[in-house]
Parts: C-alpha cells; sequence; structure tokens
C-alpha cells in the first residue's frame, strides 16, 4: 500500500472540521491545561516555516494532554491591526480591513493544512468590533484608575481622596488633581517620532541603533505631541518582584529587570546661583557629592530656559536642535567624542558649598532619574571624558589604594578615572558638620542621606528606569479611543453602553505632516454635541498594536460573550495560562505590557490571578542557507548555480560562500510551508521540524533532513498498513520491553518539550518491528497512539485501519506496564583473574553450572583458558564473574 499522503491527510483534516474534533467544553470536572501561542500578525506574505515550530510544538503537547485526560484550550487568532495594512493601504488605497482579511485567511488556510489542533469555533481578530469593543472597555477601566501607593494597587477613580486643600480651590482643582492621577491620562508628552511612518513610536519600538523597529529606518526624531499614557511605572515593584515566581526562561526575566532598573539612592537638590531654582538630580552614590565638580542636565530638561543666561542662549538652542536628531545610543556610546555647552549658570554643591557650572549635554537622557546629574569625574568614565574635553575641575574622593602604584597615582592627580570603590579622601566640610573620610561605604552612603534629609536637601529614593507607556499612534488601522475633548476642557470616556466606538470610513489613509491621525479628517464621526448644547471632538489617534494583545488570552476564555469580556466563572477554571509559547523578541514588549494589563485587571476584581502566564517557553529560530560574495556582499538564492557542492553566481560566475542566515524575501531564502506540505506532506513538515534539535535552539532549514523524516513516516506506513505483519501472536518480551520503554521515553520528553529525543526514540522501536517482522495489534495501536501527536495524520489512517470508527484523539495515553521493564538479564563483567577481558549478557536466574558453562563456551574465553587449568568460577548473581586460572 502506498503512502498517500496528500490523500490521508486532506481526509482527516475534513473529518476534523466536520466533528469538531478540537472543540473545548467547559468541563469544570476534569483538570485543565491553557496551552497558549504568540498569535501572529496575518502579513500579505503568509507563513514561513519558522511559524509552525511553536505551533506544532504546542500541538504535540496539547495532543498528548488531551490523551491524559485533560480538558485542553488551545486557540489561534489573529493580531491584524497594524502598520503594514495601513501603509499598504496608502499605497493601494485598498481598505485595511480587506488586506487583513485576505491575509488571515491565507494564514487560517495554512495553519489548517498542518493538522494543528486549534478550536477554531474560539478564533478572534484584534480588528473585530465586537473583540475591540473590549479593548476599549479595559482602557476606561484604566482611565478611571488610581494607584494606591500604601496599598500598592489600583483602585477606582471614584474611591480617590481629594485632599482639603484641593477641595478649597475649587472644580477644576479637583479635576486636575483627579487627571493627574489616573492610569491613563493625556499630556503633552515628548515623544520619538517616525517621520518616515508618520507616527509615534513607543520608547520600546526604537531600537539601539537609533531606527524605528516597524520601518527599519532612522527616519526618528524628539517631538512634543499630545498623547495619552500609561502610569506602567506604579506598577514596576510588583512587575520586578512577580517574576520571581514564574517559569520562563531567566534570560526574558533579566530583560524585564533590566528595563524595569530598580536601583536605591538618593535624590540631591542643587541651589542655583541667581534664579530662585534648584536642580534635582538621582544619584546611587550620593557619599560621592564631594567630588561633584559640575552638573549636566538633559537638552529636554524643564529647567533649560530657566537657567541660561542670555550671552549662552543661542548656543544652548542650538545644541537643543542638533541633540533632537540622534538617538539613545548616539547620546550614550562611550566610544564617540562628547559634547556639550555651558549654561553660564552655576549650581551650589550643597556639601561644599562651591560654584559648580551647569552644562547641557546628550550623553544625559530624560528617560531615567531626573533628567540632570551631578557629575564626579574623577570615578565615572564618562564624566571623566566630558571633564577633560572641557577642562572642568576633577577631584579625586575615593583612594585606589589596591591599584597599581602608577595608576593610584595618575589617579590621585586627576591623571585618570578610578570607578572602583576606595578609602574616602577630600571628603570632609567642618563648616557643615560632615567628615565620611575613613568610613565604610555602607556608612558613608548613610550618614551623607541622613545629613541631607536633616537639611532638607535630599532623600534616601528607589528609582526605576522604566517610563509611562506611550499609548497613541497617528494611524488610521487601529482601536479608536473611547474619548470625547469638549470644548470646556474636559476629557470624558465613553460609557460601556456606548461601546464599541467603531472605527469609520476615511478617504485618505495618509497621516499629517504635523503629526495628527487620519481620524483628524472623519467627517461626521469627528464631531459630537451632547445633550446641552456641549461640542466635542473625539479622539483621532488611535491605540497601538499592543492593545489587542495585551488581553487576548482572556477573550479565548469567552470569545462569543456579548455582555463582558469573559465570563468569571470560566475565567477562575482556565487562567492562568499553563504554557505560552513564543519569540523572546517581545519580552520587553508584549510581555512586559500584558502583565501590567493584567495586574491592574487583578486590582479591580476583573480577573482572579495576579499573573497572567504561568510557564514561558522561547522557541528558536529556524534559519536557511544563503549565499555571500568574498566581499561579504548576500547574494539571493535565484542567482546562485550549484555545481557539485560548490556555488557560484549565474551573472557573475563568481564563487560564492555558502551560510546560514535568517529567512529573507530580500535573499530569497524564504520556505514556504506550502511548498513542504506538497512535496512531502503536513506530519513530514511537522515532524522534521521537531526533530531538528532542542526546540529552543537555532538551526539551519536543509530539504535532506525533511526528506530524512519523510522517509521514517513511509517506513511506518510501509510495516503498520501492512495486516500481515500485524497479528493476533504475541510480542516478545524485547519488543513489549523497547514499546513501554518507548512510551514512557516519549511522555516524559513531550512533557519536558524534548521532541527530538522523543521522534529519536519512535525510529529504533519502528527499526526493531523491521527486524521482529511482526507485532501484535495491541503494540500497533499502541504505537500508533505514541505516534498520533506528531504525527496526528498517519496515525488517525492507520488507527481507522485497524478497525477504530471514533478519533485516535478520544483514546486515552497508553499506560506504561512496569513488569515488562523489569531488567531479567545482567551484562555482566567477566574477568580471567581479576582482569576483566570481555562483557557477557546473561539471564540474572541462571544457575551457576549454566553460568559457567556459557562463560566457558563464550569465543572470548578461549585466549585466557587454553593451555590452563580452572580453578575456581566466581559468581555474584548480577555483579561480577571472575575466573580463576593458573
Amino acid at each position: 500500500m502506498d503512502y498517500n499522503f496528500r490523500e490521508i491527510e486532506k481526509s482527516w483534516q475534513n473529518y476534523w472540521a466536520e466533528h469538531k474534533t478540537f472543540k473545548t467544553e467547559d468541563d469544570y470536572s476534569k483538570p485543565k491545561f491553557y496551552c497558549l501561542d504568540m498569535f501572529p500578525y496575518p502579513s500579505g506574505a503568509g507563513l514561513h516555516v519558522g511559524h509552525p515550530e511553536g505551533y506544532t510544538a504546542t500541538d504535540i503537547i496539547c495532543r498528548y494532554k488531551r490523551a491524559n485526560g485533560f480538558n485542553v484550550l488551545h486557540p489561534m487568532g489573529w493580531d491584524a491591526f497594524g502598520l503594514p495594512a495601513e501603509q499598504y493601504a496608502i499605497q493601494t488605497g485598498t481598505h485595511p480591513a480587506i488586506t487583513t482579511k485576505k491575509n488571515c485567511d491565507n494564514f487560517r488556510r495554512q495553519i489548517q493544512s498542518l493538522g494543528l489542533s486549534y478550536d477554531w469555533d474560539r478564533e478572534i481578530n484584534t480588528t473585530d468590533p465586537a473583540y475591540y469593543k473590549w479593548t476599549q472597555w479595559i482602557f476606561a477601566r484604566l482611565y478611571n484608575t488610581w494607584f494606591d501607593e500604601n496599598e500598592q494597587k489600583g483602585r477606582p477613580i471614584d474611591e480617590l481622596p481629594i485632599p482639603s486643600e484641593i477641595e478649597v480651590e475649587g472644580k477644576e482643582a479637583v479635576r486636575e488633581y483627579v487627571e493627574s492621577k489616573r492610569l491613563a491620562y493625556y499630556d503633552n508628552a515628548q515623544v520619538w517620532y517616525c517621520r518616515h511612518c508618520k507616527t509615534v513610536c513607543a520608547n520600546e519600538e526604537v531600537l539601539n541603533d537609533g531606527s524605528h523597529e516597524k520601518c527599519g529606518t532612522k527616519e526618528v526624531e524628539r517631538r512634543f505631541l499630545k498623547q495619552w499614557m500609561l502610569r506602567i511605572p506604579h506598577y514596576a515593584e510588583r512587575l520586578l518582584t512577580g517574576l520571581d515566581d514564574l517559569d520562563w526562561p531567566e534570560g526574558v526575566k533579566d530583560m524585564q529587570r533590566n528595563w524595569i532598573g530598580k536601583s536605591t539612592g538618593a535624590e540631591v537638590d542643587f541651589l542655583l546661583d541667581g534664579v530662585d531654582e534648584k536642580i534635582r538630580v538621582y544619584t546611587t552614590r550620593p557619599d560621592t557629592l564631594f567630588g561633584a565638580t559640575y552638573m549636566v542636565i538633559a537638552p529636554e530638561h524643564e529647567l533649560v530656559d530657566v537657567i541660561t543666561t542670555a550671552e549662552h542662549k543661542d548656543a544652548v538652542d542650538d545644541y537643543i536642535r542638533s541633540a533632537a536628531l540622534k538617538s539613545d545610543l548616539d547620546r550614550t556610546d562611550l566610544a564617540k567624542d562628547k559634547t556639550g555647552v555651558f549654561t553660564g549658570r552655576y549650581a551650589i554643591n550643597p556639601l561644599t558649598g562651591e560654584k559648580i557650572p551647569v552644562w547641557v549635554a546628550d550623553y544625559v537622557l530624560m528617560g531615567y532619574g531626573t533628567g540632570a546629574i551631578m557629575a564626579v569625574p574623577a570615578h565615572d568614565t564618562r564624566d571623566f571624558e566630558f571633564a577633560k574635553t572641557f577642562g572642568l575641575n576633577i577631584v579625586c574622593i575615593l583612594d585606589p589604594k589596591d591599584a597599581e602604584p602608577e595608576l593610584r597615582e595618575k589617579v590621585l592627580k586627576s591623571d585618570a578615572c578610578w570607578t572602583d570603590d576606595g578609602a574616602y579622601i577630600n571628603s570632609a566640610n567642618e563648616s557643615v558638620g560632615l567628615d565620611i573620610n575613613g568610613m565604610s561605604k555602607a556608612d558613608g552612603l548613610k550618614t551623607v542621606i541622613d545629613w541631607l534629609e536633616s537639611e532638607n536637601l535630599g532623600k534616601a529614593t528607589v528609582n526605576y528606569k522604566i517610563r509611562d507607556w506611550l499609548f497613541s499612534r497617528q494611524r488610521f488601522w487601529g482601536e479608536p479611543f473611547p474619548v470625547i475633548h469638549w470644548e470646556d476642557g474636559e476629557v470624558s470616556v465613553l460609557s460601556d453602553d456606548d461601546l464599541p466606538l467603531i472605527l469609520p470610513d476615511v478617504e485618505k489613509y495618509q497621516p499629517g505632516e504635523t503629526g495628527e491621525s487620519p481620524l483628524a479628517n472623519a467627517g461626521d464621526w469627528l464631531y459630537v454635541t451632547d445633550k446641552n448644547g456641549r461640542k466635542g471632538r473625539r479622539e483621532t489617534n488611535t491605540m497601538p498594536q499592543w492593545a489587542g494583545s495585551c488581553w487576548y488570552y482572556l477573550r479565548y476564555i469567552d470569545p462569543k460573550n456579548d455582555e463582558a469580556p469573559f465570563d468569571k466563572v470560566k475565567e477562575n477554571y482556565w487562567m492562568p495560562v499553563d504554557l505560552y509559547v513564543g519569540g523572546a523578541e517581545h519580552a520587553v514588549l508584549h510581555l512586559l505590557y500584558s502583565r501590567f494589563w493584567h495586574k491592574v485587571l487583578f486590582d479591580l476584581g476583573v480577573v482572579s490571578t495576579d499573573e497572567p502566564y504561568l510557564k514561558l517557553y522561547n522557541q528558536g529560530m529556524i534559519l536557511a542557507f544563503a549565499y555571500e560574495t568574498a566581499s561579504g556582499s548576500k547574494v539571493p538564492s535565484d542567482l546562485v548555480e550549484d555545481r557539485d557542492g560548490r556555488y557560484f553566481h549565474t551573472e557573475t560566475g563568481e564563487e560564492l560562500r555558502q551560510i546560514v542566515a535568517k529567512m529573507s524575501k530580500s535573499l530569497k531564502n524564504v520556505i514556504n510551508p506550502d511548498d513542504v506540505v506538497e512535496q512531502y506532506g503536513a506530519d513530514s513538515l511537522r515532524l522534521y521540524e521537531m526533530f531538528m534539535g532542542p526546540l529552543d535552539a537555532t538551526k539551519p532549514w536543509t530539504d535532506t533532513g525533511v526528506k530524512g523524516v519523510y522517509n521514517f513516516l513511509r517506513r511506518v506506513f510501509t510495516f503498520f498498513s501492512n495486516l500481515d505483519n500485524v497479528s493476533e501472536k504475541e510480542d516478545t518480551k524485547e519488543t513489549l520491553k523497547l514499546l513501554h520503554q518507548t512510551i514512557r521515553k516519549v511522555g516524559d520528553d513531550v512533557e519536558d518539550l524534548k521532541f527530538n529525543t522523543a521522534i529519536s526514540q519512535m525510529m529504533v522501536f519502528t527499526n526493531h518491528c523491521y527486524k521482529a517482522g511482526k507485532v501484535s495489534r495491541t503494540t500497533a495501536e499502541t504505537f500508533m497512539q505514541v505516534l498520533a501527536p506528531f504525527a496526528p495524520h498517519l496515525a488517525e489512517e492507520l488507527w481507522s485501519l485497524y478497525g477504530h470508527t471514533a478519533s485516535i484523539t478520544l483514546a486515552e495515553w497508553p499506560e506504561v506496564k512496569e513488569e515488562f521493564l523489569v531488567e531479567n538479564t545482567f551484562e555482566y563483567p567477566v574477568s580471567f583473574n581479576g582482569k576483566l577481558r570481555f562483557k557477557l549478557e546473561l539471564p540474572l536466574d541462571m544457575t551457576k553450572d549454566n553460568v559457567e558453562k556459557a562463560v566457558l563456551e563464550h569465543e572470548g574465553a578461549q585466549r585466557w583458558t587454553e593451555g590452563k587449568t580452572i580453578v575456581k568460577l566466581i559468581y555474584v548473581p548480577g555483579k561480577i564473574i571472575n575466573v580463576v586460572v593458573k
């Protein structure tokens, strides 16, 4: 019988769809297993073979869990808002909804062709008004929540206590105070703006090289725009401590910890000479204040205009304009020359009383601390280079006693920078009653902080690097904010009964040059009038793509609910997500954002868990072969000729190097799963992607590898579809032992996500069956149950061939029978006169006489007994055999 995988796979995919084989019921009597894939953005290019890697892994473990009696939730949907569809609309005039639907349909077709066991009745799409109604609903909760520092939780805004001194100032003061406490707020913010995309970027979307993550260009600059912001820093400590109990890769945890950026230190106020202002800095080393010889403020600092003197204003203004064009990486790169400009103003060092110059320099950012630093150039590399560049004073206050003598001498003379700790020197001022010379670091820190607090010049502070989440985008294709800006200055959010606010149709999708969204041209939709005749204008920005993905895992629980985002009983049963599989690239974007939203919803009693994802697993990347010239230039694959394992450029004739690289349209090395399925079948694609290596490893794709796995599946089909090989005879002990070893090995490996070794074990068992010639029907059916999570179409076909009318999905996972795994033989080390000569496997219950006979008849014994007398044979069952000869 031929292995007609095309016919087999199509037939079973139709069966599963018709019978809703993978439909999930809310059966609360069963243990639950919620398994989630990071849902894809449906691009026009469709899937490449990298996408199914994670999907196949979750499918295998879900099929395994179903067979073990779990109620499995394994859904799929589309993260379908986003910039690419809008850019296509700008180029072609095609409504993004049309493009998005086409892309979703193609992705769904491709995913279904792989035999993945998703419950398609729970499919969601972030662009569906029935979905984004509840995204808007959650935004309204964020808007109507404040963070109680004492309780460390979010609370409804109507529970916000209003200080009496605010109340006496009147209604407007109360409104401003309330607005200042909301988790979602509207404000004039300095933002990253991509001139290419004509939209604002979140801080996390601007890469280290200054390029925009979405479009790859470096046309990113700082602007001030009215934006919606979310106060995620209020949850910094909980986001940090919550990581401790999560079963996540340590690398992802570390990325989130670094992004949150907790540090302890002090805020210090520097009074200014000549103006009634002060500059506040945050420092982790207030004990080094005696060495602060100048100050630097960021070009964006709010006091720049206030403190800059008239004679320095033009130079400062020019510098600020040039700094606005640089990325954060360019500004902070240690290798670059330091630039800056003097404001003409001096601050007073609170410990020394000396006047120190205040500079503006772009190596200080507003994104951390207060946007101002006290510079201690003797003990900070950046400050040292800056001071040397501009001839500023350098005072050593940490004696590097353990350094090499030559280096120590240079540091003490301020000719070198010392960044490690040392003994305090030059750290006393009798006039203020402070002397930390000779103290330990801990005592020095405490003494200085206590003094600052006693003088009302500073205080101990915990600081976080994470900043408010910029939550607006100047584009059409996104969730509309359910917000109205009224002519009297009030801002209101639509009531739940008025949701969803449907995205209107517009004629042009191009954002305005001034940064306004295309919704600014939305005509009748844009303007509203309340019952009292007050005029208002709807918010024209839309939410970022991250909004829909922040909570999609909750909607899967109850996707058809029109009355609530989900039923609370269902949420309480299914949450948290037991296994979440996706790429590590979302560590400080989606994963951090969704944890934040979830914690707010938890505080409000909307969800029952404080964390959304119990276990996270990052699958590795699948790479493909690419080609490059001797100079390193990449060559598209369609311009490469293979001549007996050597590769040449078809146009220039140059010999090329074959390399492994990320799949890229420009390199034309993207492998379409449709082509693999057509040539080798879905089961082969699934099995190969799991067999390539550990799931979390980066692996190169090879066609020969797919063919090898296809050959294995064909061997399985050939042997087990031949009913002459599947008889009612009893299996040998060896077959039963290997079968139950396989059941245990595959089950354990699936639980550990070690799919490649599970497949190796199934290959070993198949090879054994060929050698045995026949196996029992029970053994054949058991092996199909083991194979089913990996190659479900083939397993279903053979299962039905054995007379089963119900899907193999409904069959229980086979039980491991320990009696077949008990070792009844032992491989003895056989020694002659105490020296190991060979090994011999014998039954454990063999008599000593038979043991002696077997040993002496073994071909390896002849040379050690020939011409010699056997004195005795020492036999310890299950341990050793030693023959004494002379």
